[in-house]
C-alpha cells in the first residue's frame, strides 16, 4: 500500500473515530436533556400535588389545638396524649373501655388530655376517611363540640376498607349535635382542616407514634392502654 493510501485510510478511521465522538455527544446531551424533563416534570407534579393538598388554605389549628396537635381537654397538673384514627377498629375499643375514665379524670381537674387525631389508615378506606373525619372533628372543635364529635365518631365507626362517612354524614352528625348547620357544612365541605390534619400526623411520626391506639401519660408510654392501666400511670405521675 503506498503512503498516500496510507494517509487516506489513516484519515478515514480518524473522520470515523470524530463521527463516533459526535454521535456519542449528541446522545449524551439527548439523555441529560431527557432527565432534565422528567426532574422537571416531577417538579411540576410534585407542585400540582402539593397544590391540591393545600386547596383548603393555609395551615390554621382548630380551637384548643396547636398547628401540631390536637385539640385539648381538661386543666388538670397531669398530661395525658392520646395518638387515634377514627376508623381506627382498636382506639374504639380504647374509647369504650376508657372513655368514662378518662372523663373521671378531667372532671376531677387531674388530668389534661390532648386528642392527636391522626390519618395513618387513610389507605384503610377509599376515600382518605380519616383525614376527612379528624378535619370535620377538628371544625367540631371551632364549634365548642369537639369531645361530643369525637364520641359520636366512634359510636358510628364504619369498617376499615369502606369509604366511611360521606362529607355529608360527617356534617348530619354535627347538626346533630347542635352546631349550626351553614357554618360547620362550609367548613367540612372545604376541607379548611385537612392540612392541620397532615401536619398533626407528621408530628405524630416525628415522635416516633407507629400506631393507634398511642397513650402517654407526662410523656411515657402507656404500654398495652386500658382504663386500668390508663389510671394507674396517672396515679404514678
Amino acid at each position: 500500500m503506498s503512503k498516500r493510501q496510507d494517509r487516506k485510510s489513516a484519515a478515514k478511521v480518524v473522520r470515523k473515530q470524530l463521527a463516533a465522538e459526535r454521535r456519542r455527544k449528541r446522545t449524551m446531551w439527548v439523555s441529560i436533556a431527557a432527565v432534565a424533563v422528567l426532574v422537571i416534570a416531577g417538579l411540576i407534579g410534585w407542585g400540582v400535588y402539593q397544590s391540591q393538598r393545600s386547596d383548603a388554605g393555609p395551615l390554621v389549628a382548630p380551637a384548643s389545638a396547636t398547628t401540631t396537635t390536637g385539640p385539648t381537654v381538661g386543666s388538670g397538673p397531669v398530661q395525658v396524649k392520646i395518638y387515634e384514627d377514627f376508623i381506627c377498629p382498636f382506639c374504639k375499643q380504647f374509647e369504650e373501655s376508657s372513655g368514662s375514665a378518662i372523663n373521671d379524670l378531667v372532671n376531677q381537674g387531674r388530668i389534661t388530655v390532648t386528642y392527636n387525631t391522626v390519618a395513618f389508615l387513610d389507605p384503610a378506606s377509599t376515600t382518605e376517611y380519616s383525614t376527612r373525619s379528624a378535619a370535620a372533628a377538628g371544625c367540631a372543635a371551632d364549634a365548642g363540640k369537639f369531645l361530643d364529635y369525637h364520641n359520636a365518631l366512634y359510636a358510628q365507626q364504619p369498617a376499615e376498607g369502606t369509604a366511611g362517612l360521606s362529607d355529608s354524614q360527617l356534617i348530619s352528625i354535627g347538626t346533630g349535635l347542635g352546631i349550626d348547620e351553614g357554618s360547620f357544612s362550609q367548613c367540612v365541605n372545604s376541607g379548611r382542616f385537612e392540612p392541620w390534619v397532615a401536619s398533626v400526623t407528621d408530628a405524630a411520626s416525628r415522635a416516633g407514634v407507629s400506631g393507634t391506639p398511642t397513650v402517654l401519660v407526662n410523656d411515657k408510654v402507656v404500654q398495652n392502654p386500658t382504663a386500668d392501666s390508663l389510671v394507674a400511670a396517672v396515679n404514678a405521675a
